[in-house]
């Protein structure tokens, strides 16, 4: 059973400041903690979920000591939860440890300007990993990747997209990598042959690119519009810029 003061302190973890603070953030979900307990148990501070999915996962749980593993009933999952609807299971995980973010010579890279809203972000991750790009570069502005909403859109690939904030003009002129930045009135994609591995950028659905970021571009590059609709979700134009430029053969991972 869950204290008064873990459950507060899962609680906790619904806020930005306190994820900082503790380096400690919120997974839920079966698929996602499936996967963590597969991969990365030794990160796992508490697991609770119903009594049902611990003993149906049982080889799974049994990974972690039995001193963080909580069998609750649903009323606690809904307090602990960051959810509208809480699931099975919820994870706290500790913040990796950090590492050197260093992109391989022939790998792909996406890089965000103010993407702001969480599902964006995690699915934009989630996409990543699909296309086997495992470097994102995102500015200030850009939501939390430990925000809860992130994590549950990335359905697990947080675990193998490493995430990296840092100004984006500064990041891009020290890579020295290719760009290619995603512009209403770019060079339509369809027509560009096998390019260089480098770097997507792409913006604020509202507002787009900065110009201070389109002078560093290598390439503009658009998505031929065929209907009327007046912009493109950045989750989807990443995923439709990916699967053109990655198309020509897989970048490394690390």
């Amino acid at each position: 059973m869950l204290s008064k003061a873990q459950i507060k302190y899962i609680q906790s973890l619904h806020q930005k400041k306190f994820r900082t603070r503790l380096g400690a953030f919120i997974a839920e979900g079966p698929k996602i903690a499936v996967e963590v307990l597969d991969k990365v148990p030794s990160r796992v501070q508490y697991l609770a979920a119903l009594p049902s999915w611990i003993a149906e996962n049982s080889p799974l749980v049994a990974a972690l000591p039995p001193d963080r593993v909580f069998p609750v009933e649903a009323p606690v999952l809904e307090k602990i939860s960051a959810l509208t609807t809480p699931h099975e299971v919820v994870l706290v995980l500790q913040v990796s440890d950090e590492s050197p973010w260093t992109l391989p010579p022939d790998a792909w890279c996406v890089a965000l300007d103010d993407i702001r809203d969480p599902g964006n972000l995690g699915t934009i991750i989630r996409i990543a990993d699909w296309f086997g790009v495992s470097h994102l570069l995102c500015s200030p502005e850009c939501a939390e990747v430990y925000n809860p909403k992130v994590i549950q859109a990335t359905m697990g690939s947080f675990l193998r997209v490493a995430v990296r904030y840092d100004a984006l003009a500064v990041a891009l002129a020290a890579l020295g990598r290719p760009v290619y930045a995603a512009t209403l009135d770019g060079a339509p994609v369809t027509g560009i042959a096998a390019s260089p591995p480098g770097v997507i950028l792409v913006g604020n659905e509202s507002h787009g690119l900065s110009s201070g970021l389109l002078a560093l571009a290598t390439l503009q590059v658009t998505i031929p519009r065929i209907g009327a609709a007046e912009s493109l979700n950045a989750a989807v134009a990443t995923g439709i810029l990916l699967s053109h430029f990655t198309r020509n053969g897989s970048p490394s991972r690390v």
